[in-house]
């Protein structure tokens, strides 16, 4: 028997704590915390049952580091069309890359210079 039940969230370090809220309930459109506490540091955007997407705010005068770790991977039903309205807004996306009969994927930046994913369709 398991003692892992299911993933609770995915965590990023953030440094600029108010800009990184706004990009991810705003520029993404994840629309409102489900759960935030300022005085701690800690955010959480997902509907209740699901995976969340967690920042924790980074308050150790060393940068984190950007490298290594996990990546946070957003499904989309267009990933050309998702990184075309993530540029309109600003964010730095690359191209999007198909795999035939897997997926079609685009690395892009959030405020706080974490690398995060989309992920839709393969190429027909």
């Amino acid at each position: 028997m398991s003692i892992i039940k299911g993933i609770n969230n995915v965590s990023l370090h953030i440094v600029n704590w108010d800009e990184a809220k706004r990009f991810y309930s705003e520029t993404l459109g994840l629309g409102v915390p489900s759960f935030c506490a300022d005085e701690f540091g800690w955010c959480e955007f997902g509907a209740e049952g699901e995976t969340h997407l967690a920042l924790n705010r980074w308050n150790d005068p060393t940068p984190p580091s950007r490298e290594g770790g996990g990546t946070v991977v957003l499904t989309v039903e267009d990933c050309p069309a998702a990184v075309a309205a993530l540029r309109a807004k600003g964010v730095r996306c690359e191209d999007p890359i198909g795999i035939p009969g897997m997926v079609t994927y685009a690395n892009f930046w959030d405020s706080d210079g974490n690398r995060l994913q989309l992920a839709g369709p393969a190429p027909a």
